[in-house]
Parts: C-alpha cells; structure tokens; sequence
C-alpha cells in the first residue's frame, strides 16, 4: 500500500493530497496576514500539517472540520484540544452552520479561513463563503484557500481573460482576490496531476461589496452559460418579466457585446436591473 501518512493512503474519494514542507506550510498559514489571537478556519487538515503552523503562528482558537475519521481522531489527540485552542469537527463542511460552530467552540468573529481544501469540493465551499456578506457585515473575514490551479485563476481572472467567468464575477463581487503562490505536483503526497495554488481572498468593505450576491451570481451564470454568443441571446436563459434587450437597454449595455468583455461594475448593472424588474414582477 502506498504510505502517504502514519493513517494510511490518502482517500481519493475525498480528494486527499497533502503537503508536508514546514517552511512552506508557514507561508501558506500567513499568506493573508498575522493570525495570532485569531479565530481561524480550517477544512480538511488530514494529517495536520497546515493546522501545526497555525498553532505555532499563535492561532486562538483553530477550529479544524474534518471528515476523514482517520485525522479527527488523530487531531483530538493534540495537547492543544486538550488545552482548548484546537476544536475538531468531524463533518462535511459543506454542511456545517459556520457561525455557530464558532460559538459554540468560544471564537471570536470575524473568523479567518485558511485551508488546502480538497480538490472534489473546494468550488462549491468557497461559492458559499463568499455569499456570507461584506466585510462588517458577516462571519468570515480574509480566505487563504489552496485550489487546483485553473480554479484559483477562475476566481481571480479579469475581463476578457480566459479564465474569467461566472466564479470571478461573484469573487470580486465580495473580494479583492489575488494568487499568492503556485505548488508544482511534486510538493504533495500524493502528487496530483495538476499544479495548485493559494488564493487570498480579502473582503471589501460595505461601501464597495455588492450587496445582491445571488442576484449577481444568477445573471454571470446566464451570462456566461453561452458565452461564445453574444448577451442578447445568451440571457434567454435567465427568465423574468424583462427581455434580454430591454434588460440590456436600462443597465446601458449593448447587447452585441459577450460576457467576457463586461466588468465588475456592469454586471453589478445588469444584477441591479433584472432584481428589480423580478421584485416589480412580484409586487403585481
């Protein structure tokens, strides 16, 4: 059996690949800023390497959710559960209530999240860390999160890249996202067959976040479900009392152009615009 830890192989059905150099888990656990005194998030630990830096970065509570029971065992070992510094949860952190697994632990918000999350559900996990609201406003502060490579270059692609689509427009519509380093396979045991790389992910303010993020999210998707066609045609698809060219006519947006040219700012238009016409809609 290939040995990957003292627990055994890495589980492919969890996406398991695990990192072992302590300098660069140190990097890793501050890529986003000092996080001493923190309350810090942590999904998928594994064998603990990345949860061993942020203990000794002096983390203040490190609440590591785990679904492998080889590694929440072996974590709830620790001396720094013992002592109260380190929770485990042994869940799927799909389905775990964020804001109350804080308090319940005795953490302070808001909470960092710093994970090398596993590849089979990092995009659905960070989707829905982002719709949690706008700095001041919400459970969760900066994300140091760890991506194969060609989803972290989808959350921080710009217009007109290729990469840019549905997951970047929701990124910056909460975020200033940046990829703060890339690990080649070989860093990992075991290997996976694709580069990787840490995404840092800093919250905007109130004053500069969007607001409607499933509003946003809904109309990138349409946008973007047809993306070689142009907006008049690909936002068939999104459905409401308004018609592609009258929803393009009020966010002033020609409707010859294709998604990938659109900006921040005019998708946050168009999101104003189609919200508003489905709330008159509804009011009827």
């Amino acid at each position: 059996m290939n040995r990957n830890t003292p627990f055994g192989a890495a589980k492919k059905s969890l996406g398991q690949h695990f990192l072992f150099d302590r300098d660069l888990l140190r990097r890793i656990a501050l890529a986003g800023g000092p996080v001493e005194g923190r309350t810090v998030i942590e999904v998928g630990p594994g064998p603990g390497g990345l949860t061993r830096a942020l203990l000794d970065a002096g983390v203040a509570k490190l609440i590591a959710v785990e679904m492998d029971d080889r590694f929440a065992a072996d974590l709830a070992s620790w001396p720094e559960f013992a002592a109260g510094r380190l929770e485990v949860q042994h869940a799927d952190a799909r389905t775990i209530d964020a804001p109350a697994l804080i308090a319940t632990a005795g953490g302070s918000l808001p909470a960092l999240i710093v994970a090398n999350l596993p590849y089979n559900v990092g995009t659905p996990l960070v989707v829905n860390w982002l719709k949690a609201g706008p700095a001041g406003q919400s459970w969760r502060d900066t994300m140091v999160l760890m991506f194969q490579k060609e989803v972290a270059e989808r959350i921080c692609a710009a217009p007109g890249e290729d990469h840019y689509g549905r997951l970047a427009v929701l990124a910056h519509g909460a975020c200033r996202a940046h990829i703060a380093m890339t690990l080649p396979p070989g860093e990992f045991r075991p290997p996976p067959k694709v580069d990787s790389a840490v995404v840092v992910l800093e919250p905007l303010g109130p004053e500069d976040a969007f607001a409607d993020l499933e509003a946003l999210e809904t109309v990138s998707a349409s946008a973007f479900g047809q993306r070689r066609k142009m907006l008049r045609a690909a936002l068939k698809t999104l459905g409401g009392p308004l018609t592609p060219d009258m929803l393009l006519q009020r966010a002033g947006i020609d409707g010859t152009r294709r998604a990938e040219t659109l900006t921040q700012a005019e998708f946050r238009r168009l999101a104003e615009v189609w919200r508003a016409a489905q709330s008159q809609d509804t009011e009827k």
